[in-house]
């Protein structure tokens, strides 16, 4: 079994599992990352691939994909300057991980559907 467990708040923060998939398995840094599978794109044309991320949220997203490695943000001077961020390496990997678990959510939707539904009508 994997080491999940901590007996401290403090402890929590040096647990990888948990430091690490926290950042990354966010429904918003997950569809950054896949939204970058195809290639670098302009802040504007992930938040269209999206839809329905604020720019505040988008920009938060981005800066700790960022920060953690598995996006780059590129500057080309301009006028207009045009900001475009891509999946590193590390990001592709990632990403690579994260396309099986969203096609495994698109296979299952409709189960987990009903299951909520039956859930809530039950009252269980």
């Amino acid at each position: 079994m994997l080491k999940i467990t901590v007996t401290t708040s403090k402890d929590s923060g040096l647990c990888p599992v948990r430091n690490v998939l926290a950042n990354v398995t966010g429904k918003w840094s997950s569809l950054v990352l896949l939204s970058l599978d195809d290639g670098p794109l302009r802040f504007s044309a992930i938040k269209r691939t999206i839809g329905d991320i604020t720019q505040r949220v988008l920009t938060e997203n981005l800066r700790s994909l960022e920060r953690d490695g598995y996006i780059t943000r590129s500057v080309k001077p301009g006028p207009p300057v045009e900001v475009s961020y891509k999946l590193t390496s590390m990001g592709t990997e990632l990403v690579r991980l994260l396309i099986p678990l969203a096609l495994w959510a698109e296979q299952n939707f409709d189960y987990v559907r009903r299951q909520r539904h039956n859930y809530d009508i039950n009252g269980k």
